[in-house]
């Protein structure tokens, strides 16, 4: 029996996140963050009729009109919060989302990729909700990118 890749904890940043379970190696396949494809109307919508925090989705942008949800038959990769020196990447292929890790990481630390959030709109009150809580030396103090 393989042991699990990674869990699902509370985490200091935000919320609960994804943690390695054992060590892993860079450039290591991870999962693929996975979810209901849906359009940008649909995304949305859902997002305007959210309970709670409605700027806490688990949205993911494909960057061609449609957005993987991960809060709808979404797995754990919707847990890994944003962090500005990340020690995971997602790779685009061909609209399935792969997270890979970037470097070793060691069993119990936080898995993180840097969101490069874009808003059409750019007042401070809109760019405070996207404000960073990574705690990393390197930390924007953005999830937008930068």
């Amino acid at each position: 029996m393989t042991k699990a890749k990674f869990r699902v904890g509370n985490s200091p940043v935000h919320g609960r996140g994804l943690y390695a379970a054992v060590d892993l190696g860079a450039e290591e396949f991870l999962l693929d963050y996975a979810g209901e494809v849906i359009d940008w109307n649909d995304a949305q919508a859902r997002w305007e009729a959210a309970d709670g925090d409605p700027d806490h989705t688990f949205f993911f942008d494909l960057g061609d009109g449609r957005v993987i949800d991960g809060g709808s038959g979404g797995n754990e990769s919707r847990f890994i919060n944003h962090g500005c020196d990340p020690n995971c990447e997602t790779i685009d292929d061909e609209g399935t989302i792969h997270v890979v890790t970037l470097q070793a990481i060691p069993a119990g630390a936080e898995l993180f990729i840097d969101y490069r959030l874009s808003l059409d709109d750019d007042s401070a009150e809109a760019a405070a909700v996207y404000a960073c809580r990574c705690g990393s030396p390197a930390c924007r103090g953005t999830m937008l990118a930068g």
